[in-house]
């Protein structure tokens, strides 16, 4: 947390800053200002969360800070500083919800008194509002995933998160599995709130799927402002422009199956350390569903690469090319089988993903070099003896 001392009498703010329990109270930053003109600069860029304030000083006085800082609805903890024990200034300080008012000498135990209640009183109105705006938010994603799979929503509340405008458009943002979306969609939403262009929402039957809501002809300056922000790999589909929310189901069909069709464009950074991330995923997930049917193009779709990258990165770091690494991965759980289980061979072929038993059979005999019945009562007769 941040403080600011704002007082023209250096003695003062060294006083302050000396009796203070900073540490304690979990103050980590002591900002200074000499009058009020300064003092705005300083708020404006470090927003601290308490400030203390004189109330006579030059160019700008405490009293027109706190009259400015309520006129912004300033979320931090003001405290008037004075050597003046006149009402008015405390009736002054009460209209524009000051939180406390302190009479000069400063002594430490009334100073870090009033610290500590400010900060406390500070987390908790700020833990409060965290919990109503997540709470809002997981609402508001909730319409949105209504309104995409076509169920009733309110549509009021929904337009009610967006600028008005005479049409909409629509954009389908995928996220790489992997990678935890929610903090980007939040960065998208509230940069598209603040600009009045938009609002973005985490649907909620699929957290790897956004959709974006833009007004009519603003998507291109949206994308240029995620290129620049987002550090993950992203999937985007542009769906049509809708003069009503209540046409979001349509589009989101189309832009949902232009997804699963592969007809999306891709923002794509990758440094080395998330390539090497990935490529252990993609390891990982061959090593645990090696029994179904895994291509290089299914890698790619999932794994947000291509499949000449996925190829070349899976033979580097495997020591074989993906098709080699499922059949000894399968050869050795075969062998599991035919040693611990009772299974028929055929049985066992189906389990691990062939449908041909001959095939499988051949296949076993030249990777192992006897057949899968053969080696089975070889097992047996080295249990017997």
């Amino acid at each position: 947390m941040k403080v600011l001392i704002i007082d023209d009498e250096i003695n003062v703010r060294y006083v302050i800053r000396y009796i203070g329990e900073w540490k304690k109270y979990g103050i980590n930053t002591i900002l200074e200002a000499s009058n009020g003109e300064e003092a705005k600069k300083i708020i404006e860029k470090q927003k601290p969360e308490i400030i203390f304030t004189d109330v006579k000083m030059p160019k700008m006085g405490g009293i027109e800070i706190i009259e400015w800082l309520d006129s912004i609805s300033y979320p931090g903890k003001i405290i008037l500083i004075t050597g003046f024990d006149d009402y008015s200034f405390m009736r002054k300080a009460i209209q524009c919800n000051s939180f406390d008012y302190l009479l000069k000498p400063i002594e430490a135990a009334p100073f870090n008194r009033t610290l500590s209640e400010a900060v406390q009183s500070w987390i908790t109105e700020n833990k409060e509002a965290g919990v109503l705006e997540d709470a809002k938010r997981l609402r508001l994603n909730q319409l949105a995933t209504q309104a995409c799979m076509g169920e009733v929503f309110d549509l009021m509340e929904l337009s009610s998160s967006l600028p008005k405008a005479k049409a909409y458009d629509l954009t389908l943002i995928s996220f790489y599995q992997m990678h935890h979306s929610e903090p980007y969609i939040q960065l998208l939403a509230d940069e598209l709130i603040e600009k009045k262009l938009g609002n973005a929402f985490t649907l909620q039957h699929d957290h790897s799927l956004s959709l974006v809501l833009t007004i009519n002809q603003q998507w291109l300056s949206v994308e240029e402002w995620i290129n620049k922000q987002f550090d993950i790999p992203i999937r985007i589909v542009n769906g049509e422009s809708i003069p009503s929310l209540g046409k979001i189901h349509e589009s989101f069909q189309t832009m949902q199956k232009a997804v699963e069709e592969q007809n999306f464009r891709t923002i794509h950074r990758l440094n080395d350390l998330d390539d090497a991330r990935r490529m252990q995923d993609i390891v990982s997930y061959v090593d645990t569903y090696y029994m179904e049917e895994i291509s290089l193009e299914k890698l790619s779709n999932r794994f947000f690469l291509s499949r000449e990258h996925i190829s070349r990165k899976f033979k580097q770091q495997t020591g074989m090319p993906l098709s080699k690494y499922m059949i000894k991965l399968r050869i050795e759980r075969a062998k599991y089988l035919l040693r611990e289980k009772d299974e028929t061979i055929y049985t066992i072929a189906l389990l691990l993903g062939y449908q041909d038993e001959k095939y499988f059979s051949k296949l076993f005999k030249k990777v192992v070099g006897v057949t899968p019945f053969e080696y089975r009562n070889s097992q047996l007769e080295v249990g017997n003896s």
